[in-house]
């Protein structure tokens, strides 16, 4: 299966060193399937031609806001809903939760509750999932028609359905302890020091991210979006 990736933001270049940037994450992600992949980088404004270049199609995540005045955002919207109108499979991470959301009339927004970072617990039927978080912003309003599969506390709306061929995940499924360690240490001077120390802490434990790759893998290559998982699946 050949997947097109949407580059929304480029990782922060200590990442990159340590880890490889997003097409690397998401390759070593879904390494397991034996997907293809190209990455456009649309937020540089390199966009493919429509929704044939690729079999399916996947979001990233970005440090910027999905309500942001940015030109790259309304053609990605628009994007965004021809892919859903071609009923192509579309799955997305982080701000590509947000701008799928977004593009297809949610809202998204600064969340007044602060940040989520590192590792996370949510609800998932009657289990607990647990990945990797880094964001603020969430979606706030869901789209017309869109189900929630997890939700926790801090973040209501964690992964959503839209249709049976779209499948969003406010976490990032593609971030290891590795990652998170490295965005404490540059990027983390910015939040409270409760929420730093809370992710630091949580680092070597165990998440669902071989779980999640499946499940996004499962909707890329077809499989219906708004069936539930059921949560003995997962690792935790």
């Amino acid at each position: 299966m050949h997947l097109g990736i949407l580059q929304c933001g480029h990782v922060p270049d200590e990442v990159a060193a340590k880890d490889g940037p997003y097409e690397t994450l998401f390759a070593r992600l879904f390494a397991h399937r034996g997907f293809t992949q190209t990455l456009w980088s649309v937020v540089d404004m390199d966009f493919p031609d429509g929704p044939d270049d690729a079999d399916a199609w996947l979001v990233t995540g970005s440090k910027h806001g999905a309500y942001e005045d940015h030109p790259f955002i309304p053609p990605l919207e628009d994007l965004i809903r021809r892919i859903r109108d071609s009923g192509k499979p579309m799955v997305g991470s982080c701000f590509g939760h947000q701008i799928i959301a977004q593009a297809l009339g949610g809202r998204v927004e600064k969340f007044g509750g602060g940040w989520s970072a590192g590792r996370t617990d949510y609800r998932l039927g009657d289990g607990t999932l647990t990945l990797n978080a880094w964001h603020q912003d969430q979606v706030t309003k869901l789209p017309e028609g869109a189900t929630i599969h997890a939700s926790s506390d801090f973040c209501a709306n964690a992964i959503i359905a839209v249709g049976p061929r779209i499948l969003t995940v406010q976490p990032h499924p593609e971030f290891t302890d590795s990652v998170i360690e490295t965005l404490i240490e540059t990027r983390g001077k910015a939040l409270p020091p409760e929420i730093t120390g809370a992710a630091r802490a949580g680092l070597g434990g165990p998440n669902d991210n071989r779980f999640i790759a499946d499940w996004l893998a499962d909707v890329l290559e077809g499989a219906d979006a708004t069936a539930p998982r059921v949560p003995a699946e997962a690792a935790s």
